[in-house]
C-alpha cells in the first residue's frame, strides 16, 4: 500500500497495516521503521510499482503525487467493506459540533474522521461510526457511503484547494451518488432534486426540520446556529432508535473557540469565535450578537472567499478591527459600505483599541471569517491568544 503524505490519517494506516510505502515532501532520505514501513521523498514515487494509493486528505488534487497516481482511493474507501453502520456529517460550518453532539447523544457510537480518531484507529466492531467528513476526504472517496448523510449548508470555503465553488459542492454532494434505498440524506433545500436513491429530506432551516420529525424546539437549550446542530443529532437518534433524549442533548458542552463567551475584569463581554474560519460562520456569530453595539475583529487568510455577504449584514453600529493578511481587502470593503473600520494589523493591537471604547452594553467579537495561518499556528492558537490577552486586561 502506498501512502501520500505522513499526517494523522496516514500515520494511523501505517501503524495498523505496516509494510506501507510512504511518500512525503518533508522526507529527504529513504528510511524504514520496525513495522516494515518505508519512507521516501515524494520525487521517488513510481506509479508503475503501486497498486493502491491513499492520500492524506489535505493533499490537493494539483499535487504531483496525486496527478501521477493510477489507483487512488480515500481512507473511507479503505474501510468501505468493513465499516459498521455510519453517519457522515458534512457542510461548511458546524460539522465538528454535529459530530460530537451526535456521538454524545448516541452513546454506542464512535466519532472519527476529520475530528477524533482517524478511521484506521476506529473499532470496526462498534455499533455505529459518526464521521465528520471534510470536502477533501469526500473528493477522493469513490466507493464508501454512509447509512445517514447529514449535510449542513454549503457556502464558499477551501476554494483554492478545490479550484471552484462548483468543485467544492460536487465533493460535498458526491456520497449521494452511491447511497441506496433505505438510507437517509438530510440536505439543504436547494439540493432537493439531486439524483440519489437515498430518501431525501430537504430543509430550509430548523423550523421545517423540527416540524417534519416531530421535535419540540422549546425543549432544546441551544439557539441560533447551534439549534440546527442539535436537531441533526436528535434526528439521528429518532431515525435509528425512535427516541428523542432532550435532557441528554442539553448536557452537551460546546467546544472552545466557537462563540465562547468571556468576561474581563470590568465585566465586559468578549466572544471568542476563532473557529469562524469562513464568511458563513462569521455571519452566524454576527447575527447572534449584532443586536448590541458590536466591535468585530476580522481578518486573516481568507482563502479567496468573498467577504461582501458579511459586510451586507453588519449592523450600522458595527466597528470592524481588521487584522491579518486580508486587512487591506477588509478596509476597502468597509469603506465602500460606510462601515467604521480600524486597521489594527494584529490581534493584540485590535484588543488594545477595543479596550479603550468597550462598555458593559457593547460586545467585542473575534469572528475572523478567515483561517489563522498568516499569523498563528491554528485557529485554536488564535483563540488561546485572544483569551490570554482578555485575561491580562486591567
Amino acid at each position: 500500500m502506498t501512502l501520500f503524505g505522513y499526517g494523522k490519517t496516514t500515520k494511523a494506516i501505517a501503524r495498523r497495516f505496516g509494510n506501507c510505502a510512504v511518500y512525503d515532501d518533508s522526507i529527504t532520505q529513504i528510511s524504514s521503521d520496525t513495522l516494515g514501513n518505508t519512507f521516501y521523498p515524494s520525487s521517488a514515487f513510481d506509479p508503475a510499482k503501486s497498486d493502491l494509493e491513499i492520500p492524506s486528505p489535505g493533499i490537493a488534487p494539483s499535487n504531483p503525487l496525486i496527478q501521477s497516481a493510477r489507483n487512488l482511493q480515500s481512507e473511507y474507501d479503505l474501510f468501505a467493506k468493513t465499516m459498521p453502520r455510519s453517519i457522515w456529517i458534512s457542510g461548511s460550518n458546524g460539522k465538528t459540533t454535529v459530530t460530537k453532539m451526535t456521538a454524545h447523544l448516541l452513546q454506542n457510537a464512535q466519532a472519527g474522521g476529520n475530528v477524533g480518531l482517524p478511521l484506521a484507529d476506529m473499532d470496526e466492531k462498534s455499533d455505529l461510526w459518526v464521521l465528520e467528513s471534510s470536502s477533501f476526504a469526500l473528493h477522493y472517496t469513490k466507493y464508501a457511503k454512509p447509512d445517514i448523510y447529514l449535510l449542513l449548508p454549503i457556502t464558499p470555503d477551501h476554494l483554492s484547494w478545490h479550484g471552484s465553488m462548483q468543485a467544492y459542492e460536487e465533493a460535498k454532494l458526491s456520497p449521494l451518488k452511491r447511497m441506496q434505498e433505505g438510507e437517509l440524506a438530510l440536505l439543504p433545500k436547494k439540493y432537493a432534486n439531486i439524483e440519489t436513491e437515498a430518501f431525501v429530506v430537504a430543509y430550509e432551516g430548523p423550523t421545517d426540520l423540527a416540524a417534519y420529525f416531530g421535535i419540540d424546539v422549546k425543549k432544546i437549550d441551544f439557539k441560533g446556529g447551534f439549534l440546527l446542530d442539535a436537531l441533526f443529532a436528535l434526528i439521528s437518534q429518532k431515525v435509528l432508535y425512535d427516541r428523542l433524549d432532550y435532557e441528554r442533548i442539553n448536557t452537551f458542552t460546546l467546544d472552545a473557540h466557537r462563540q465562547e463567551k468571556l468576561r474581563d475584569k470590568k465585566g465586559r463581554l468578549w466572544v471568542n469565535d476563532s473557529k469562524a474560519t469562513n464568511v458563513e460562520a462569521a455571519i452566524s456569530a454576527v447575527e447572534t450578537f449584532g443586536d448590541r453595539e458590536l466591535f468585530l475583529i476580522l481578518g486573516g487568510e481568507d482563502k479567496g472567499a468573498d467577504m461582501e455577504p458579511l459586510m451586507r449584514i453588519l449592523p450600522p453600529s458595527a466597528h470592524i478591527f481588521a487584522i491579518g493578511k486580508n486587512s487591506d481587502k477588509i478596509l476597502a470593503l468597509a469603506k465602500q459600505r460606510g462601515i467604521e473600520c480600524t486597521d489594527a494589523k494584529t490581534l493584540q493591537e485590535a484588543i488594545k483599541a477595543i479596550d479603550k471604547i468597550h462598555t458593559a452594553a457593547s460586545v467585542a467579537l473575534l469572528s475572523p471569517a478567515a483561517a489563522s495561518f498568516d499569523q498563528f499556528d491554528s485557529y485554536e492558537h488564535r483563540g488561546d491568544v485572544f483569551k490570554r490577552l482578555i485575561k491580562e486586561l486591567t
